[in-house]
């Protein structure tokens, strides 16, 4: 596999208009075998890399996805996160909030569920549905009793603002956000949903919901384009996956965790001379 990952990021300050972003890229590996080895090899990588995250315990690691209905979100935490021990692994899965969240501000559910540092934190959804669901069905923002549910824009510039402000406040203590937006086309969708009506072992996964969101397709592609536009940073940027094909897909998102990672310089932590001191008398009384 040869291929940058960084030309999918979303370079601060960059206007996104989905249209101009490809849904496809050519196969990164030349046969099924070709593609299972490259991703065992980035499987391993990251294991080794989340063991000294964890060991160190200086950093966390915040991974959010995001994306259309049957992007396969799913089945990239799935095979990415394959090898990572599931102790210093957490996933998390956002849905319609809960009476009791709409009681707080929009961020406070998934800022419970933050990774503690050493480790990864997996946000399979997360607090950008606030600008992307609720911005496309009106009829949401209106249950969360704003206090001036009147003037929407303002609302979506003001939870950008936020959202920018809350991931500047977690770099600067530690928690390094990579925030992946798996860009699938519309067609590639239907055939997906097809295959879930056509096969099945797939039948479960069906929804009848995904179809009737279909229908706001260009309303979500504006939302989330003015979503990647105003949230994508330096510190945290959003990478945009081309997920039409899910072998590539995985590969590319596997790449740009574990680029992440070694952007940290981990290491196993080096112990003082009295420590080592310690041990070794240990070692003698154990040695008897």
């Amino acid at each position: 596999m040869n291929f940058d990952a960084n030309t999918l990021q979303v370079r601060a300050g960059t206007k996104v208009d989905l249209g101009q972003w490809a849904t496809a890229l050519k196969p990164l590996c030349r046969s099924k075998k070709a593609y299972a080895k490259a991703l065992q090899s980035h499987v391993e990588k990251l294991s080794d890399q989340q063991r000294m995250l964890y060991a160190s315990n200086r950093y966390a690691l915040l991974v959010v996805f995001q994306a259309m209905d049957t992007a396969g979100k799913d089945g990239a935490i799935r095979h990415v996160m394959s090898g990572v021990n599931p102790q210093g692994c957490q996933v998390f899965s956002f849905q319609h909030p809960s009476l009791q969240e709409l009681q707080h501000d929009f961020l406070w559910r998934t800022t419970r569920d933050l990774p503690e540092r050493g480790r990864i934190g997996i946000f399979n959804r997360s607090y950008y549905e606030e600008v992307l669901i609720v911005r496309v069905h009106g009829d949401i923002l209106k249950s969360e009793s704003l206090a001036d549910p009147h003037a929407p824009e303002s609302v979506w510039q003001g939870r950008f603002r936020s959202i920018v402000d809350l991931e500047r406040h977690l770099h600067a203590n530690g928690t390094r956000i990579v925030k992946v937006f798996l860009h699938l086309s519309k067609d590639e969708q239907r055939k997906r949903l097809l295959a879930r009506i056509d096969e099945p072992d797939s039948n479960w996964k069906f929804s009848a919901a995904d179809v009737t969101e279909r229908k706001f397709w260009d309303a979500y592609m504006h939302a989330y384009g003015e979503a990647l536009t105003a949230t994508s940073t330096a510190d945290s940027p959003w990478f945009i996956v081309p997920a039409d094909d899910k072998d590539n897909a995985r590969l590319i998102v596997s790449q740009i965790v574990l680029q992440a990672l070694d952007g940290l310089k981990l290491s196993y932590p080096v112990l003082g001379a009295q420590r080592r001191r310690e041990l070794q008398a240990v070692r003698k009384q154990l040695a008897k």
